[in-house]
């Protein structure tokens, strides 16, 4: 579904991305991990279209993305959530949820004022819409909470949420699991494996909670340093050796193959 080319994101003499090419296939939950720096947040900015690239390309389904603008992607099918969750805090958590929807009959003057009865079935739908979602999330008690005051985790569930609420296609998820309980981290595994199964969509994900990774992704990718250093299960990464030097240094490396010690 996606395929990156040669991708680089220069930020004058830092290379954030250097030359990174990779295939998301369709249907996957793809997991993207590396050590701090190693260019993940960047890479999925610049498929997103939240920065430019400074060279190389973006492809989804075939189609040239490069360079587009986050709302462009988005009636593509192509959603970036972030680390840190973006709610309207004022607004119920069902409210937020009823915002996603695009052009709604509502928002356009004329309409509000001569078509009430369209804007009202119309509101009323999306309404429905965000109870199936709510439920299917399992934070339909918090509907009416102000989204300002709900907990990280259920943030990050009413991120989630809002993909829902769109034909997403797939979405890239950064850190989905920081500051977030395990109780409620579990909660948000089974919900992206589910959308997965039942609904299709495709994720790439960002985290840094290897046993997350491990439960939902398949396969794996490694970044360090602007590149991808290796693809495969999560066994066949840990056991990569450009992985291990990466995460831990050579000379720790080293020093704990020397000692017996296993990486």
């Amino acid at each position: 579904m996606i395929r990156v080319e040669n991708l680089h994101k220069h930020f004058g003499g830092f290379h954030a991305v250097d030359g990174a090419s990779l295939t998301i296939a369709e249907g996957s939950i793809t997991g993207l991990i590396g050590p701090n720096g190693a260019g993940k947040t960047t890479l999925f900015n610049v498929i997103a279209g939240v920065l430019k690239p400074t060279s190389g390309h973006v492809f989804m389904a075939g189609e040239d993305i490069t360079g587009l603008e986050p709302h462009e992607l988005f009636h593509k099918g192509l959603l970036r959530t972030f680390q840190i969750a973006h709610e309207f805090h004022s607004m119920t958590v069902r409210e937020n949820l009823m915002m996603v929807p695009a052009r709604q009959a509502g928002e356009r003057l004329m309409s509000a004022w001569f078509q009430r009865a369209k804007v009202r079935l119309e509101d009323e739908e999306i309404r429905r819409r965000a109870d199936e979602v709510l439920e299917f999330l399992t934070i339909d008690h918090i509907a009416d909470q102000k989204a300002g005051q709900i907990s990280g985790g259920q943030k990050k569930l009413l991120e989630l949420g809002r993909t829902m609420m769109t034909d997403a296609r797939i979405v890239f998820l950064d850190e989905v699991g920081a500051g977030v309980n395990r109780t409620l981290l579990n909660t948000i595994a089974d919900a992206i494996v589910r959308l997965n199964k039942e609904r299709g969509y495709t994720f790439v994900v960002i985290e840094h909670d290897m046993d997350f990774i491990g439960r939902i992704c398949d396969p794996v990718i490694c970044m360090a340093e602007g590149k991808v250093l290796a693809e495969g299960t999560l066994d066949e990464i840990k056991a990569n050796e450009h992985v291990i030097e990466a995460y831990l240094g050579t000379g720790l490396k080293n020093k704990v193959t020397a000692e017996g010690g296993h990486v």
